[in-house]
């Protein structure tokens, strides 16, 4: 019997990747990238063999969509920053007995969901740029699940979120389940970003006060209220793809019977306007 060793929401900025290479940027964001070591460091621990990655970089526009091919290799620029992101080889194994189970469960709580195994679907940075930090050995498995949703409620997500646990609890795999998105994400306007040093900086402070609110409300285990106020937080603060990766991951983890704790794993940090962290809950309450 599966069973979900790990849950956490985890940042992907691309200045991460900037971070490790010579030039103005290098080391600037040591503390994410030692916040993911740090996450994959636990997922081994737990004795997880497959991360699967609620992904808010890759977009789909109707159903929702599983990327389980058996094996991923490719090599990966960003269409949105390839000044950033370019040139970077990637290589897992994958899970398409629990991907294809993932489609099957939320197919059955009422979601149109399907699992795809298709040889020229490239993982997008959303999965790639946690992995490299998370699983630089390769040794986990890789399973990604659309998380940018165009056209879906945040209830149809629920119900994804419901089938990801029951297709982990009926397979054979131990899962770290990763949403990855931001918290806030109202990124600068290209024409004030360089004016305001839009790389280190929040763009409302408004954002960063609700972003503080939400880590405080997941330190306290006041799951009841965050998931009260979720709605309003996505559409306010413009939370990355409209933040369906945290329902997603917070209805695996039970939603309004959930009465674990969020622990930040780092530092809370804005980046090009954005609030980012590291935070992994407790599966005690789960």
């Amino acid at each position: 019997m599966g069973e979900l060793v790990l849950a956490a929401k985890a940042t992907h900025v691309p200045t991460m990747l900037m971070s490790e290479q010579e030039g103005a940027l290098k080391g600037c964001r040591q503390q994410a990238i030692d916040g993911h070591r740090e996450i994959g460091r636990r997922a081994r621990e737990a004795g997880a063999d497959t991360f699967v990655v609620l992904d808010t970089h890759w977009m789909v526009n109707a159903g929702y969509h599983v990327n389980a091919l058996p094996h991923f290799k490719g090599c990966y620029a960003s269409h949105e920053f390839p000044q950033f992101i370019r040139d970077m080889d990637y290589e897992y194994d994958g899970n398409p007995a629990l991907g294809d189970l993932i489609a099957d469960c939320a197919m059955a709580e009422g979601t149109h969901t399907l699992s795809h195994q298709v040889e020229s679907l490239d993982l997008e940075y959303g999965t790639l740029v946690p992995m490299r930090f998370m699983n630089a050995d390769r040794a986990l498995k890789v399973v990604s699940v659309s998380a940018m949703c165009q056209v879906h409620s945040h209830e149809s997500s629920r119900k994804v979120g419901v089938g990801i646990r029951k297709a982990i609890e009926a397979s054979d795999s131990k899962v770290a389940l990763i949403a990855s998105g931001s918290l806030s994400h109202h990124i600068w306007p290209t024409e004030i970003y360089a004016e305001n040093n839009g790389t280190f900086t929040i763009s409302k402070e408004f954002n960063r006060q609700v972003d503080l609110m939400v880590l405080d409300m997941w330190k306290r285990g006041d799951i009841e209220t965050f998931l009260k106020i979720l709605p309003d937080y996505a559409e306010h603060c413009d939370g990355e793809g409209n933040m369906h990766d945290t329902v997603m991951l917070m209805a695996a983890l039970g939603w309004d019977a959930y009465r674990g704790r969020g622990e930040l794993i780092g530092e809370y940090f804005p980046s090009s306007g954005t609030g980012q962290a590291n935070v992994v809950f407790d599966l005690e309450g789960a």
